[in-house]
């Protein structure tokens, strides 16, 4: 079983919350008071993060990660629940809402990748994947931070910003994220860019208007199916860490008109 925090009343809809990379369940704490009136939250660390064991060995990452997070829930008597993942989390929600469809209320997504579609893109991306890996395990945690948050997709970071994560994500354990990094990569992903319109559930899409390039992947994504995109002002590719209370009130507003 993963480890998690449960947060409210157990009788309002169920909303599970899972963490990017080098993340943890902790990550959703600012968020939990706002929404507490509306939801039952679980907050669940992925494997090789937090308090969560390593990832075990086998053949597909994403099918043991949603595996973990299903039988985790199953643990908890929960059934059916809202879920939102966020990059990494969102892309381990795809997975989990293409195995367990009848589970979910809602699929909601935050920066989050629905797979790339051509083989020479999977390769690139495993190359690149691979490199970061061997930094992973040849770098001190705190070097490799140094060098992961200065790739473009964290560009809007200030420079204490960006020490303040180092900071945060300097107690994670390198040999426990590399059960988890490579098995996860984008290049082992399926391409769910068509999942939304197979999904008989609500599924929106949240981006910080600060971030071309999952802007830009958005507005494809929402011109192929019906995933409906929202955008957060204020807010890079971490919408939910920049501008919490503005994340909240589109979440709870998108979420409540799906049930009514």
């Amino acid at each position: 079983m993963l480890a998690h925090s449960c947060h409210g009343d157990s009788r309002k809809p169920v909303l599970v919350m899972l963490h990017g990379f080098l993340g943890s369940k902790n990550d959703w704490d600012t968020l939990i008071p706002d929404l507490l009136p509306h939801f039952y939250c679980i907050c669940i660390d992925l494997p090789g993060h937090g308090q969560s064991p390593a990832l075990a060995p086998g053949l597909s990452g994403f099918e043991r990660v949603a595996s973990a997070i299903q039988t985790t829930l199953s643990s908890l008597s929960i059934e059916r629940y809202h879920l939102l993942g966020y990059s990494l989390g969102g892309r381990i929600a795809l997975h989990l809402a293409q195995a367990y469809p009848d589970n979910l209320l809602s699929l909601s997504l935050e920066s989050s990748h629905p797979g790339l579609q051509s083989a020479a893109e999977r390769e690139n991306r495993a190359h690149s994947d691979h490199a970061w890996s061997e930094k992973l395990s040849s770098l001190s945690i705190e070097s490799f931070l140094s060098q992961w948050y200065l790739q473009g997709v964290f560009a809007e970071l200030t420079e204490s910003k960006r020490q303040a994560l180092i900071l945060k994500r300097s107690n994670n354990n390198s040999e426990a994220l590399l059960t988890v990094f490579e098995p996860t990569s984008l290049s082992k992903q399926e391409d769910l860019w068509l999942l939304p319109s197979q999904l008989q559930l609500p599924c929106h899409y949240f981006v910080g208007k600060d971030d071309s390039k999952f802007s830009a992947l958005a507005s494809r994504w929402a011109s192929l199916t019906n995933i409906r995109v929202h955008t957060i002002a204020g807010a890079g590719h971490n919408a939910h860490l920049a501008s919490p209370a503005l994340f909240c009130r589109q979440l709870i507003k998108h979420l409540i008109e799906d049930v009514q």
